[in-house]
């Protein structure tokens, strides 16, 4: 990466960076971070990932997701940086499909002339592709159990490897952490004499519409890292950076009949977080659950976290695909998933067609006066935007 940047002219020295880190949040820290940075008066840029429809939507400026004609142009400069980089490379190794979409936010933020870019960390931060920026400050999101077979087995072991992007002299915003990762924040940022900011909460209701209590946490971060740069945005502004920043699948209300949730959790924390949030998501009505989750992830932790908040669960599998950013990887076959689920004491039915699956739970939530939620994997909800987009285009 430091290679391809090098090539490049290295775009990420041409604009203040704040590097997101963390288990979740990592988007809608970074996304709303930019937001209020955005009502100072900067011109912003938001690197975040994964996308759910086009690579381009990885790369946000000003709020939006980056032209067509200008992420072309930046694809174009990073396959000519990865054609004369490679050959130097010892041991045949290639840049990461990662790493290109990295250097690519990077190029169309420097074209841009953005004033400070937001970008969120892919996969712990240590050798992280994003790693290669002189951030000036750091937000640690929440640690837990996630990517453990690359970052290592406990919540300490990952703390440490998101921790270590941190640049000594800067500054280091936290969280809701537990009381082990919030002192080893505090030793890491003695350590490298970064000052240590804990994000004071927000109340949820601060903010508009029916709000997770997880996104409130999320605002709070925002805040307190926009206020490294300026001044501390008063709850109007924190507000505002929350509506204009919604994306796909945290917490996303879809109006219909039936109503739908749509929450990309992931792993065990992500599923504690959604499950807390349901019941006023859902307006105390049954929650019937469509569930797909990758084959790298603990489907039991995931199924036990969101279990009291269920009616049934509707199990299937859905695969990532060539486009979608995870090379190699596969979806939890969906009988075994389904065996979890009720293993965690709610019925359960396998459903493998991921199209089939969508229509199935919402024939249930339909048939039960309940609400759809379509969680486990951000590869599910292509299925669930494509579903409503034919029922919306039907005479």
């Amino acid at each position: 990466m430091r290679a391809l940047c090098a090539e490049l002219g290295r775009p990420q020295d041409r604009y203040r960076t704040l590097h997101v880190v963390g288990t979740n949040g990592k988007s809608s820290v970074a996304t709303m971070t930019a937001a209020l940075l955005g009502r100072s008066g900067l011109r912003t840029g938001a690197c975040i990932s994964p996308h759910v429809w086009r690579w381009a939507e990885r790369t946000r400026i000003d709020g939006a997701e980056v032209g067509r004609a200008e992420f072309a142009a930046a694809v174009d400069r990073v396959a000519a940086a990865i054609e004369a980089v490679e050959p130097g490379f010892e041991d045949g190794e290639r840049v990461t499909q990662f790493e290109a979409a990295i250097a690519v936010s990077f190029v169309a933020f420097a074209e841009a002339g953005v004033d400070v870019a937001v970008v969120e960390a892919g996969l712990g931060g240590r050798l992280d592709a994003t790693n290669v920026i002189e951030s000036t400050a750091t937000a640690l999101t929440s640690v837990g159990l996630d990517h453990v077979e690359y970052l290592g087995p406990t919540e300490l072991d990952i703390a440490a490897e998101k921790l270590a992007v941190l640049r000594p002299g800067t500054i280091l915003v936290t969280g809701s952490l537990s009381a082990e990762v919030a002192a080893l924040a505090r030793s890491v940022a003695a350590e490298r004499e970064a000052a240590l900011v804990v994000a004071p909460p927000i109340d949820p209701e601060a903010l508009p519409g029916p709000m997770a209590p997880y996104l409130a946490r999320n605002a709070a971060v925002a805040a307190a890292l926009a206020a490294t740069v300026t001044d501390p945005p008063p709850d109007a502004e924190i507000a505002g950076a929350r509506s204009h920043t919604l994306l796909p699948g945290r917490a996303g209300l879809l109006e219909g009949d039936p109503p739908a949730i749509a929450d990309a959790a992931h792993n065990e924390a992500g599923a504690a977080a959604l499950a807390e949030a349901l019941p006023a998501l859902a307006t105390g009505r049954p929650v019937h659950a469509c569930l797909s989750v990758l084959a790298d992830k603990d489907a039991a932790a995931i199924a036990a976290a969101l279990a009291p908040a269920l009616a049934d669960c509707v199990c299937t599998a859905a695969e990532p695909g060539p486009a979608m950013g995870r090379p190699g990887a596969h979806a939890t076959d969906a009988a075994e998933l389904a065996r979890l689920v009720r293993e965690a004491g709610v019925a359960a039915e396998a459903v493998p067609d991921p199209e089939a699956a969508v229509a199935r739970t919402i024939e249930l939530a339909r048939e039960r006066g309940g609400v759809a939620l379509f969680a486990g994997s951000h590869y599910l909800l292509r299925y669930v935007w494509n579903a409503r987009r034919a029922r919306n285009s039907s005479p």
